[in-house]
C-alpha cells in the first residue's frame, strides 16, 4: 500500500516549550520523514511489495545482521519509526500511568534506573539509529538500541517507546549534546499514556 505522510498529532510549535522547536519539527517531519515516504513509494512501485502492509514490507525486506540494508527496507522502516515517534511524544507530558510504572520498576529497579539505561543505550548507539523500550515475546521489558532504521519489528518485539538519535532529530536544539537531548526527551517530551497503551495484556 502507498506510504502516506501523517500529520503531526500536534502543532509544529506545540513542543517548543519542552525542548523540541518548531524548526526541528519542520525539518524532521516535513522534510526528512516526507523523504522516506516519497522515496519508499518510488521504490515499491511495480514490485511485489506495492500492495503489502508497511509491517509486511519491513519484515520481508529486513536482512538480519546487515549493516547496510536495502533501499526499500530503509525507507519503509524509517517511515514506521517516525510514525511511532510522533505519537510517543506530546505537549504537556504527564506522569507515568501506574501499571506502566510498576512494570518499569519491576524490570529495571526504578523509573530512574530505566531512564539511565535508556539514555546510555541512545548515547552508546554509534552513528545513526534508535534506542527503544520494548516488550519482548516473553512479556519482559527491555531497553535495546538499533542501527540506522532497524526497529523492534525486525526482532519480534513490541515497541513501547523509541527515541530517534539521528542527528537531524536533535542538532538544531541540542547541537552535538545527544545525552542532553535524550534526558530532555524522557523528562519532558514522552507521552506516557501512549507508551502504556502499547503494553500487551
Amino acid at each position: 500500500m502507498p506510504f502516506v505522510l501523517p500529520d503531526l498529532p500536534y502543532a509544529h510549535d506545540a513542543l517548543a516549550g519542552q525542548g523540541m522547536s518548531r524548526e526541528t519539527l519542520e525539518y524532521h517531519h516535513d522534510l526528512h520523514h516526507k523523504a522516506y515516504v516519497d522515496n519508499g513509494n518510488k521504490l515499491i512501485a511495480g514490485t511485489e511489495w506495492e500492495d503489502q502492509s508497511l509491517e509486511e514490507i519491513i519484515s520481508g525486506t529486513y536482512q538480519s545482521g546487515a549493516v547496510a540494508q536495502n533501499g526499500i527496507f530503509n525507507n519503509a522502516s524509517q517511515h514506521w519509526n517516525h510514525m511511532q515517534f510522533w505519537e510517543m511524544m506530546g505537549p504537556g507530558a504527564g506522569s507515568i500511568p501506574s501499571e506502566l510504572e510498576r512494570r518499569i520498576s519491576d524490570s529495571f529497579g526504578s523509573v530512574d534506573a530505566f531512564k539511565q539505561e535508556f539514555t546510555a543505550a541512545g548515547v552508546g548507539q554509534f552513528g545513526s539509529g534508535w534506542c527503544w523500550l520494548v516488550e519482548n515475546s516473553r512479556g519482559e521489558l527491555q531497553v535495546t538500541k538499533t542501527e540506522n532504521g532497524v526497529n523492534p519489528i525486525c526482532t519480534g518485539d513490541t515497541a513501547l517507546l523509541g527515541c530517534d538519535v539521528w542527528e537531524h532529530s536533535y542538532y538544531i536544539d541540542f547541537r552535538n549534546k545527544r545525552p542532553a537531548y535524550l534526558e530532555n526527551f524522557l523528562n519532558n517530551l514522552v507521552n506516557w499514556d501512549n507508551v502504556a497503551s502499547r503494553l500487551n495484556g
